[in-house]
């Protein structure tokens, strides 16, 4: 896997902290190895909007990549519901299912970027460094060329 500078808050650097919510565990597994590859830690993980709006609560992450079709509840919804109760959360919408309808009604309920799946670690970097803003910044340099 490519290499990349780890991103930390800005305010503590510490790293973020992610919630990583999908029906499948594949997926689940595979964003969260993208997200330390970042510098990421994952707080929690779940895989229905039910369980993203209690865990959203109980470990109080930094963002939230979140699928949009699952049981129980979508994505939209629990992102809705989500930043409802706290307008400030970060909710990036994370779907192969890129249908412009839903991308558009994800934004309009408060998400803040949609990724499209499968998810190319490099895109998923630009979009968290760009959903965190001034509350992140890159520590260490990202290698690049022939010292590896």
């Amino acid at each position: 896997m490519e290499q990349f500078a780890a991103l930390v808050r800005s305010k503590d650097k510490q790293p973020i902290r992610y919630l990583v919510v999908d029906d499948s565990v594949f997926a689940r597994k595979n964003v969260t190895k993208m997200v330390e590859s970042f510098g990421g830690q994952v707080a929690g993980e779940a895989g229905d909007g039910c369980t993203a709006i209690t865990e959203y609560e109980r470990t109080k992450p930094d963002i939230v990549l979140m699928d949009i079709t699952m049981p129980q509840m979508e994505g939209i919804e629990a992102a809705e519901r989500i930043i409802r109760h706290d307008p400030s959360a970060r909710v990036v919408m994370v779907s192969s299912v890129g249908y412009q309808e839903n991308i558009v009604a994800a934004l309009q309920k408060g998400a803040k970027h949609f990724v499209q799946k499968p998810v190319k670690p490099e895109v998923l970097y630009e979009v968290i460094k760009y959903v965190m803003g001034d509350d992140a910044v890159a520590v260490g340099a990202v290698t690049s060329g022939g010292n590896q």
